[in-house]
């Protein structure tokens, strides 16, 4: 079982450091090293990790090949910072995503390079489609989560995130994910009637934003046949089909976009997290050509630059990407995994949730779910909640995890799961 760092190295983040912070409360250890799947701390503990920085490590933490792309062009003094100036850099990812990701399916989306976080692309998306179609309002749903800045955040259902806006959230109406009033009622013929009815009191909207697999909300997932509903609702209505892709796209749910093979075509597609391929920070709004109606520096931010970022996106685009091999590697992981979530789900009479390597357990509350996650950090295992309630323990490994080291995070898990609810039922009786 792990140890603890010594105190004296951990005081500064209590003296020194916001309280905002939040991964640190559930993880108090000084990590000082990472690799592929495993995490150190200053004590030289090894953990698992199941978090892979909400999903901003796909790839796992220092892909060999990754960061040596990055240490070669910066010992050729390659450009750090060009703001939306042109660089051999941005061009060859330009080149790499038109070749690997958008001409095999038939996209022609321009790419617009928002600033360092999945938010900035959020913005970007909103503030484009207002500007479009003339209209203020966007319909956004249930338990969706699109990032804490204004725009975004009134686009964000978790009550707990608004709360921290200190001013009223406008702009945004609310729809029902599917699912939400159970099986029996389609939610998304529910908002083609609202938008229909000129007394409903809901105005036209200027978009329809939506996540395919809610990852903060509850690993709530759309079925394509819904969302191809969406799709023809935004149409019908005049409005743009915007998929946040931040935390489901870059192969998290199986291709390198999570609705890869649904039949649909988004007018704006967000992207960021594992996008650079080794956790650095880069953000990308994709816009269909007849969208792209910024004038220049309309939408700007100083870091919209980064050209180390562009580097080993490259990379992962190249060793990732320009086959089936690795998808396919993802599909067994993803199939090995709902196997043992759904075995330990059954055997507590709980339920899965998600897709892809993008599932978890609905522990049936919060105070369940901390439990199991504690129990599992106890034995060095990092995983995290989420859902309206934190109720759902969510596995983000890697998805370069080895099958060895795979099954050991998934057997603490298992253990977890069986001292929280045996301890549970002792409670009960």
């Amino acid at each position: 079982m792990p140890t603890t760092g010594t105190i004296a190295e951990t005081t500064a983040f209590e003296r020194v450091e916001s309280r905002v912070r939040s991964y640190s409360r559930s993880f108090p250890r000084l990590f000082d090293k990472a690799i592929g799947a495993t995490l150190y701390d200053t004590a030289g503990n090894a953990y698992i990790d199941f978090l892979s920085g909400c999903s901003s490590l796909n790839y796992g933490h220092n892909d060999p090949d990754l960061k040596r792309a990055l240490v070669e062009y910066l010992s050729a003094n390659g450009i750090t910072h060009g703001l939306d100036m042109f660089t051999d850099a941005k061009q060859r990812f330009l080149t790499s995503f038109e070749r690997i990701v958008l001409k095999p399916r038939e996209m022609d989306h321009r790419l617009q390079f928002t600033g360092p976080t999945g938010a900035n692309a959020v913005e970007a998306a909103i503030k484009l489609a207002r500007k479009v179609t003339g209209r203020h309002s966007v319909v956004a749903f249930t338990n969706g989560f699109h990032g804490v800045t204004m725009g975004a955040l009134a686009a964000t259902g978790n009550s707990k995130h608004r709360a921290g806006a200190g001013t009223p959230l406008s702009g945004v109406t609310r729809a029902a994910f599917e699912g939400y009033f159970g099986p029996d009622i389609d939610t998304a013929e529910m908002l083609d009637r609202q938008l229909s009815d000129p007394s409903s009191g809901i105005d036209a909207p200027a978009a329809i934003i939506v996540e395919t697999v809610q990852g903060e909300g509850g690993l709530n997932v759309a079925s394509p046949q819904w969302l191809r509903k969406i799709e023809a609702i935004a149409r019908q209505h005049g409005a743009l089909f915007i998929i946040d892709d931040i935390q489901a796209g870059c192969g998290r749910t199986g291709g390198f976009f999570s609705f890869d093979g649904m039949g649909l075509s988004p007018d704006i597609v967000t992207m960021a997290k594992s996008l650079s391929g080794l956790g650095l920070p880069l953000a990308l709004t994709l816009i269909k050509p007849e969208h792209d109606i910024w004038k220049p520096a309309e939408h700007n931010g100083t870091f919209r630059g980064n050209n180390h970022a562009f580097v080993t996106a490259t990379a992962a685009l190249e060793k990732f990407w320009n086959d089936d091999r690795f998808k396919n590697e993802v599909a067994d992981k993803a199939a090995y995994l709902a196997k043992r979530l759904e075995a330990v789900a059954e055997t507590h009479g709980l339920a899965t949730k998600g897709r892809g390597m993008m599932m978890g357990i609905d522990a049936g509350s919060g105070k369940n779910a901390a439990s199991v996650c504690q129990a599992c950090f106890e034995r060095g295992l990092i995983i995290e909640t989420s859902g309206s309630h934190d109720e759902i323990v969510k596995v983000l490994a890697p998805l370069t995890i080895s099958k060895e080291q795979f099954a050991a995070g998934l057997d603490t898990l298992e253990t977890a799961f069986a001292m929280t609810m045996g301890a549970m039922r002792l409670a009960a009786e």
